[in-house]
């Protein structure tokens, strides 16, 4: 128990800390406020993509923002994995597909931004965590403290950060 312990509170100190330097999102709608989906015009995204490719300071941020959230999302599916090993069959299916949804999610990021950036070296760093998180298939036992610190180095490297 505590080999997954001592994982869980590196992996949390390595998302947060990777997380630390951005600014927070100030464009987000106050408490409360309801948002509305707005439609997205296929021409305008891709030129907001290729526009975002060059910008290899807003894929770091938004990589530092993703990592830091799945680092609170990981503690969450942590805890409920833990708490669901003493109930029921169904809890403890439920919480595994809970954590399996949010590893693939956050893989998922990666991936997306790695096709997204255009630095050979950020792309390359967003790619290797994607694989390694994807290696995962939502088993968090399976997290090597070690390995991911030394993702995140490479991911700090490559976004200029030391």
């Amino acid at each position: 128990m505590r080999r997954p312990l001592a994982a869980c509170a590196a992996l949390c100190f390595a998302l947060l800390a990777a997380g630390c330097s951005g600014d927070p999102d100030e464009s987000a709608p106050a408490a409360g406020a309801p948002t509305a989906p707005a439609a997205v015009d296929p021409a305008v995204a891709a030129s907001a993509d290729a526009a975002l490719s060059a910008d290899t300071k807003a894929i770091c941020d938004q990589a530092a923002r993703t990592s830091t959230s799945f680092g609170t999302t990981f503690a969450a599916d942590y805890k409920l994995l833990t708490d669901a090993a003493s109930k029921d069959a169904g809890a403890r299916a439920q919480a595994q597909e809970k954590a399996a949804r949010d590893v693939e999610s956050f893989s998922y990021a990666l991936l997306d931004m790695s096709k997204l950036a255009s630095d050979p070296a950020l792309k390359k760093a967003l790619g290797t965590m994607g694989a390694q998180v994807t290696a995962l298939k939502g088993d968090l036992r399976k997290i090597d403290d070690a390995k991911l610190a030394e993702l995140h180095a490479t991911l700090d490297a490559a976004c200029g950060k030391s």
